[in-house]
């Protein structure tokens, strides 16, 4: 059994990401999923990317990096999209990560001005069109991720949805959403 600590993209913390929390509960594992957002939950990305940057994307990430203080460092920490910055700061800078699981984006490992450890496994999963993932340069940071550790799997799965997890979207992928569930709970178990 493993312990995540899981963060919302920029929709919020809903129904579908919940969704996926309950997937691993289900699979035995504890998930943590704080509300970087105050209880707000958006329908579209723009609606949400105008909160965000009126609270600032840094806060969000702190928010998150804040959420982890209240839990034992030996966790393994799981983003998406906007999540992934909060979740990849803590695998890569917070001694006794068990592991990360990254959806939807990823960042190059000196973000963080330290090298990922050798030793904290890590899960990054997208499309292999997503104009967010490939456009902006995740899909460059995810190889490069990759390369940097022994223990790193990078999952591109077929199409151009950026949330394609989210069931409450239209970009919702029910096939690859059940594929990776399936992959995160093999690498939690392992974790």
């Amino acid at each position: 059994m493993a312990e995540v600590l899981m963060f919302h993209h920029v929709l919020g913390r809903t129904k579908g990401i919940e969704a996926i929390a309950d997937r691993l509960r289900d699979a035995g594992h504890i998930v943590h999923v704080p509300d970087l957002f105050d209880g707000r939950i958006f329908s579209t990305l723009e609606e949400g990317l105008e909160f965000v940057k009126g609270i600032g994307f840094g806060e969000v990430s702190a928010r998150g990096v804040q959420a982890a203080n209240e839990l034992s460092n030996d966790i393994v920490y799981a983003g998406f999209s906007l999540g992934v910055p909060a979740a990849q700061k803590l695998a890569q800078t917070r001694e006794g990560a068990r592991g990360a699981l990254f959806f939807h984006a990823c960042l190059p490992p000196s973000a963080f001005d330290s090298e990922w450890p050798k030793d904290v496994p890590v899960q990054i999963h997208a499309m292999t069109e997503d104009p967010f993932f490939v456009e902006d340069g995740d899909i460059d940071a995810a190889r490069e991720l990759v390369k940097s550790t022994n223990h790193a799997e990078l999952f591109l799965y077929e199409g151009r949805e950026h949330l394609f997890t989210e069931s409450c979207l239209p970009s919702y992928d029910d096939d690859a959403t059940k594929l990776l569930i399936k992959r995160v709970i093999n690498f939690l178990g392992e974790s």
